[in-house]
């Protein structure tokens, strides 16, 4: 046996001794943490960086609505004249030579004029389509943003893009930087959730990377909640399994991984350590949370919710629940946006399925004084061309150049639109806005100074922002 097996014999035999002799100490003290008091893996997790928040914080809590597959700005909130007038015809060459498309390129371009009509409502005179009853009740509660531009022309590319602020795999999600940062109020529930619905034209598939920690620690990931069934799994105990029975499983688990870390200093075991901790609470807190018996018939109502359907309003009332409870961070992905043909009808899908219940999310948020620290995000990966695209009924395809989202919420002026497409609405030609300006301002918000919020990974400080130029928008602020 040489050195180094002798050394690791050691360690085990060592190991042996100690749990024998005090394993049922070590398991008191580890459950009576999980019980009660807050091990040092739980405190990271809930308090989040003692630095921050390094700004003054107008907001706790992001919930970004995610329409995956990118919703056609032209059918939405940014109404062109010009293009129903041309309408049938060639694409002016002069808006389109030598520009990134996606399925259009090399094929004859013609024009497409908006498929529905626009109307402007509220106080505020905000121009919204006909998909959109419902936003007309919000439409001086929320800013639109009418100039967004992104980088990545195909769907996965830009839902990274989006969420991470790069194209590279791994990198962390934009919720996954905000857990880390300013961790979760409530030790009982994830920092950082993630919510999953679809209905409409090809549900594009949403990888698990898009709420990945990246090379943050894992306990900051988001947590995807099951839309149907059980919220999380393995949730409940199997039969068989009592509550007594499944706390010192849990106590022994964390007593071996707790004594082994003395020796490793290993950060993915803390994270693991954190995990356990939390998924114990998550036994008992997230069964009440997802229990809607306590929600009076007019909210649900209000949203279209049928509760355990797996729908996107059931979704959005979930969301509001677990605002209310301190989750940092809720991403809800409506799949079923990507337009290429029949656009009429399946925008029909889409709207009828989100319209409604994100109105009332808006309204519940603001009737309860929540939507005052809650910033709303709306919006999809990218936008749709002005140019007609399908065999069958009218459609669009992919667009990076200029396209709308919508914010809502904390020190976000209601009501105003911001920037603009050019008239036929292919660039963004007035104050144009990147997805890095929309997560700078996102985390300026939340009370980060998004230059200063950085993680040292291969010798680089990486920031969800990039090292590119990004802008906080205060002209959208208060």
């Amino acid at each position: 046996m040489n050195e180094s097996s002798t050394t690791s014999f050691q360690r085990q035999l060592c190991r042996r001794t100690f749990l024998a002799q005090t394993g049922l100490g070590l398991g008191t003290a580890a459950l009576s943490t999980l019980l009660g008091g807050e091990s040092q893996a739980a405190s990271n997790q809930s308090i989040g960086l003692p630095t921050l928040p390094n700004l003054p914080q107008k907001v706790k809590r992001v919930i970004f609505l995610c329409m995956a597959g990118g919703p056609s700005h032209l059918e939405t909130f940014d109404y062109k004249p010009a293009l129903e007038e041309i309408s049938g015809q060639p694409m002016p060459e002069s808006y389109t030579k030598g520009q990134q498309i996606a399925q259009l390129q090399g094929q004859e371009l013609i024009a497409q004029g908006p498929m529905t009509k626009f109307g402007r409502y509220g106080k505020s005179g905000q121009t919204m389509s006909d998909f959109f009853p419902y936003h007309r009740e919000i439409a001086d509660d929320i800013c639109i943003i009418k100039s967004m531009v992104t980088e990545q022309i195909n769907h996965d590319p830009a839902h990274t893009f989006m969420n991470t602020g790069t194209v590279i795999s791994g990198r962390p999600s934009m919720g996954s930087w905000v857990n880390y940062g300013l961790g979760c109020e409530n030790k009982s529930l994830p920092g950082f959730v993630v919510l999953v619905s679809q209905g409409g034209r090809n549900p594009q598939p949403i990888a698990s990377r898009q709420w990945s920690a990246g090379f943050l620690p894992s306990q900051y990931q988001g947590v995807p909640f099951n839309s149907t069934g059980d919220p999380v799994h393995y949730i409940n105990n199997p039969p068989g399994v009592s509550g007594d029975l499944q706390r010192r499983v849990v106590d022994s688990v964390l007593a071996l991984d707790g004594h082994r870390q003395d020796h490793l200093h290993d950060p993915d075991l803390t994270a693991r350590l954190a995990a356990y901790e939390t998924a114990f609470r998550m036994q008992t807190s997230v069964p009440d949370l997802v229990d809607m018996s306590d929600e009076p018939q007019h909210i649900l109502d209000m949203y279209g919710a049928v509760p355990g359907d797996g729908s996107y309003a059931s979704n959005c009332l979930l969301a509001r629940r677990l605002a209310e409870r301190g989750v940092r961070f809720i991403h809800l992905y409506h799949r079923g946006w990507d337009h290429h043909g029949d656009l009429v009808q399946h925008m029909n899908t889409c709207s009828g399925l989100t319209d409604k219940p994100t109105a009332a999310l808006v309204m519940d948020l603001k009737a309860r004084g929540m939507l005052e620290d809650t910033l709303i995000v709306w919006g999809g990966e990218f936008g749709r061309t002005p140019m007609f695209q399908g065999k069958g009924g009218p459609g669009r395809d992919h667009h990076i150049k200029g396209f709308s989202m919508w914010v809502a919420g904390g020190n976000i002026r209601p009501g105003i639109s911001y920037g603009a497409t050019d008239e036929l609405g292919y660039n963004a030609v007035e104050n144009p806005v990147h997805v890095r300006d929309l997560h700078a301002t996102m985390l300026h918000l939340l009370g980060i100074d998004h230059k200063h919020f950085t993680v040292k990974f291969q010798g680089l400080d990486m920031r969800l922002t990039g090292v590119e130029e990004a802008k906080v928008l205060h002209d959208i602020l208060v």
